[in-house]
């Protein structure tokens, strides 16, 4: 049973670019949140919560792929 490097690789690359958006998306949650005075409140707070979503989502796959490389469906 060897492993798809391939795979494995293209899995890591998903992860590494879900990381910047784990931090980027509660930042600019908690930005939007301390600066609801202003007219761009709403706009910032839909980014952050996209951009948190958008982490889960690529994380997973990324996840996903490297099963796959690892188990050899």
């Amino acid at each position: 049973m060897a492993t798809n490097k391939e795979l494995l690789g293209r899995g890591v690359k998903y992860l590494a670019g879900a990381l910047p958006l784990m931090f980027l998306g509660p930042t600019l949650i908690y930005n939007a949140f301390m600066n609801q005075h202003t007219n761009w409140h709403y706009l910032v707070l839909g980014i952050g919560i996209v951009a948190c979503i958008a982490s889960v989502v690529i994380a997973f796959l990324g996840l996903k792929i490297i099963m796959k490389g690892i188990f050899n469906d």
